[in-house]
């Protein structure tokens, strides 16, 4: 029986490997997407926070604020074509201190670098929108938006089927080995092959990038994000997004309150280091991937560095109360009664050996496969931006937007 062929196999069922596959169809190639779960978008992509970014946080002209933006506009467009759910309810990012204020003018001078829509707006101004928020003043972004990137991921999955790629679920791949025409793809049910491949591996993408003969230059580091979702008495107090003024030594936004598509509100993620690469709460332990983590000399320069917010982080992960005051700096109707477990997410966050979080998209490219080794938040937002660019990597075919 002949091994498949295609011109490009792509590793990775999240958003962003399906729409690269479904920019690979789009060209007039054949595509297969190998994911190693039962079902697509099983980790990040089904495990965030589901809001369309605007693009404004990003240092302008690097990927993610140059794919961001665009990736705004098209997921809103993808989902009012395909019917769905999804609403641009715009967002407050709010500071509630004076040593904020510094922070929330550069977001508006990089929103405007980026060709994002802000208004900035005084206490009186921001409570028009938010009544109940507490701040000194804030940014309002209308592009911002919300969705389910689960749906969306499959809905994407279901166009690349009907437009000639193919999709193959609970197959891991074990490795890929490149020759001189093509690329191995060998998974624990056979191999593949293609004239190129691309690895989307998300939490594994440090792993298979090893697997392949490459040195990833990173270590991904797992950093799972917990949720608390609102009664219904405090669901009242949060009529859209609401985000804080992030800390800029760290690639994370801070807890956010979120009213999703389907009406109901979670403030959150914390971040803390996850004791597995899929570790989604404290009861899933992997020895050996914890130690990968502790013992990486990167980590051990975050751990060095950012001790004080580390302990910080843990303890909203512990504690209701600590979770609750943190919420209570935008929001202080809020009580610990009213919050509720909602899930967790993991972020897979690559880390160089001198301890920089990597704040921007990082794809590795050698000879017939391009490896993507970083992205987190915003990659869902920009996901379709994303997957033309690396169609252009790849093949040096500039596609326009769906």
């Amino acid at each position: 029986m002949s091994t498949p062929t295609y011109d490009v196999v792509v590793v990775g069922g999240g958003i962003v490997g399906l729409a690269t596959a479904h920019a690979v169809v789009r060209s007039g190639r054949t595509v297969a997407v190998v994911e190693r779960e039962p079902r697509l978008a099983d980790h990040q992509t089904g495990r965030n926070s589901n809001v369309i970014h605007s693009g404004l946080y990003y240092a302008p002209g690097g990927y993610k604020a140059r794919l961001a933006v665009a990736g705004c506009a098209e997921t809103v467009a993808f989902c009012r074509e395909h019917d769905l759910p999804h609403r641009v309810s715009g967002k407050l990012v709010v500071a509630t201190e004076q040593e904020e204020r510094p922070r929330l003018a550069e977001l508006e001078r990089r929103g405007r670098a980026n060709g994002v829509e802000t208004h900035r707006l005084d206490a009186a101004g921001m409570r028009e929108r938010e009544p109940h928020v507490r701040g000194l003043d804030a940014l309002w972004v209308p592009s911002t938006g919300i969705c389910d990137y689960r749906a969306v991921a499959e809905k994407i999955g279901e166009l690349l089927v009907k437009e000639g790629g193919e999709i193959h679920l609970g197959r891991t791949v074990t490795g890929l080995a490149p020759r001189d025409s093509d690329v191995v793809v060998r998974t624990d049910s056979g191999d593949l092959l293609g004239a190129q491949a691309v690895v989307c591996g998300g939490l594994r993408s440090d792993e298979l990038a090893r697997a392949s003969g490459v040195d990833p230059g990173v270590r991904i580091i797992p950093f799972r994000g917990e949720y608390s979702g609102f009664t219904e008495e405090a669901a009242e107090l949060v009529k859209g997004l609401i985000y804080p003024v992030p800390d800029p030594a760290f690639p994370f936004l801070g807890v956010h309150a979120t009213r999703g598509v389907d009406g109901h509100v979670h403030a959150g993620p914390n971040a803390v280091l996850a004791l597995a690469r899929e570790g989604y709460d404290w009861t899933t332990v992997k020895p050996k991937e914890l130690l990968g983590s502790l013992l990486y000399p990167g980590m051990v320069h975050v751990a060095r560095t950012h001790w004080r917010y580390g302990l910080g982080e843990v303890r909203r992960s512990l504690s209701k109360s600590a979770m609750v005051t943190q919420i209570q700096r935008m929001l202080p109707e809020v009580r610990a009664h009213h919050l509720v477990p909602a899930g967790a997410g993991v972020r897979a966050q690559a880390v160089t050996p001198d301890g920089t979080l990597v704040d921007d998209f990082l794809f590795r490219q050698q000879g017939r496969i391009l490896h993507v080794l970083n992205a987190p938040s915003p990659a869902a937002t920009a996901a379709f931006p994303i997957g033309r660019e690396i169609l252009q990597k790849l093949t040096g075919e500039t596609l326009g937007p769906l």
